[in-house]
C-alpha cells in the first residue's frame, strides 16, 4: 500500500469524510457544490492511492468498510481542525483582532500615542497592543512589527506611510530668561548654551527661516551646549531648570508654554530640524491590510490630524 501524501490529498479526503457524514454522495455532492460524479471520482481516487477498499456502495445503501471507518476516525479530526483554523483565519481577516506590535520614539509615544490607548482598545477589545519604545532605527521585518510611528522627512521608499499629524521644534526659555536673555536674531543664540536633542543629524548647527516661498530668508548659527541628551523630555526639564534656551518638539513643550512656565522664542523664525514636520505611520506593504493595522492608523490620524502645529 502506498503511503497517502497529505499535500496531495488532503481534498480526496476531505470528500471521503464529508460522504460519510452525509451519509451518501449526492448529499456530500450538494454540500460541497460540486457534481456526483465528481464527489464518487474523488472516492475512487483515494480507496485506488490507499489499495483499500473504504466505503461498501449499493444502489440502495452504503456503509463504510472495516478500514473506512479507521481512517474516517482518524480524518474527520483533521478536517474538523481544518475547518477551525480557516475559521480563526478568516476571522483575523474580517475582524480587528489579534497582537499588535507598535514602535514609536520614547517621547512621541509617552505624550502623544500613550493617551489614545485607552480609547483604541475600548473601541477595539480584541486587540492586544504591544507598544515598544525606542528612540533609534527599527527595521520592521527584523524585529517583527506590525507599525512603527516616526518623525521623518520621508518615509524609505519600501514601505507604506500615512501622515498622522504636523509637527514642529519650538525655541523656548524659561520665562524671566537666565542672565536676562535677549535674542533679537538667531545669531544672538551663539551667547548661549543651547540645549537640544542629541543625535548626530542635529549636530551644532541650527537652522531657521522666515517669509514665504517667494521670499524666504534663512540663517544658520553654531550653538555649543554644556549638556546633550537623546530625549526631548529631559531637554525641557533642563529647560525648566533654566539651564538655558531649548529647541524641542512642539508635543514636549506646548502645554508649558501655554501654562506660562516656558516662552516661544524668536516666533517669526521657524527652526528646521533634521526630522521633517510630520509624525507618519509606517507599515510593510501587504496583500490584505489586516484590520487590526488598518484601524489603528485609521485611529491615529483621526486622533491626531487636528493637533495644533
Amino acid at each position: 500500500m502506498e503511503t497517502i501524501n497529505p499535500l496531495d490529498h488532503l481534498s480526496d479526503l476531505a470528500v471521503f469524510v464529508r460522504v460519510v457524514d452525509t451519509q451518501g454522495f449526492s448529499a456530500a455532492a450538494r454540500a460541497m457544490g460540486l457534481t456526483k460524479s465528481a464527489v464518487s471520482k474523488r472516492i475512487n481516487r483515494l480507496e485506488k492511492q490507499l489499495g483499500l477498499r473504504l466505503l461498501q456502495r449499493t444502489t440502495r445503501a452504503m456503509s463504510l468498510t472495516e478500514a473506512g471507518r479507521v481512517l474516517y476516525e482518524r480524518a474527520a479530526q483533521g478536517v474538523a481542525l481544518l475547518d477551525e483554523s480557516a475559521r480563526l483565519a478568516a476571522g483575523l481577516v474580517e475582524a480587528p483582532r489579534g497582537i499588535l506590535r507598535v514602535t514609536a520614539s520614547v517621547t512621541f509615544g509617552k505624550l502623544c500615542l500613550g493617551p489614545l490607548i485607552p480609547e483604541f482598545l475600548a473601541r477595539y477589545p480584541e486587540i492586544e497592543l504591544q507598544l515598544t519604545l525606542l528612540d533609534r532605527f527599527v527595521d520592521l521585518v527584523e524585529e517583527g512589527y506590525d507599525v512603527a510611528l516616526r518623525l521623518t522627512r520621508s518615509p524609505p521608499e519600501q514601505v507604506v506611510a500615512k501622515a498622522l499629524m504636523p509637527v514642529r521644534y519650538r525655541l523656548c526659555s524659561t520665562v524671566n530668561g537666565k542672565k536676562g536673555l535677549k535674542l533679537d536674531s538667531p545669531a544672538d543664540l551663539a551667547q548661549h548654551n543651547c540645549l537640544h536633542y542629541g543625535l548626530r543629524e542635529f549636530g551644532n548647527e541650527w537652522r531657521f527661516q522666515r517669509g514665504d516661498e517667494g521670499n524666504k530668508e534663512e540663517a544658520r548659527v553654531r550653538v555649543t551646549s554644556n549638556v546633550v541628551v537623546n530625549n526631548s523630555e529631559v531637554v525641557r526639564d533642563l529647560l525648566l531648570a533654566d539651564m538655558g534656551i531649548g529647541l524641542v518638539w512642539n508635543y514636549a513643550v506646548d502645554r508649558d508654554i501655554a501654562d506660562g512656565r516656558l516662552i516661544a522664542l524668536l516666533p517669526e523664525w521657524m527652526p528646521v530640524g533634521p526630522f521633517g514636520q510630520t509624525a507618519w505611520a509606517i507599515w510593510l506593504p501587504q496583500s490584505h491590510l489586516p484590520p487590526k493595522i488598518r484601524v489603528f492608523v485609521d485611529f491615529l490620524a483621526e486622533c491626531l490630524r487636528e493637533t495644533p502645529a
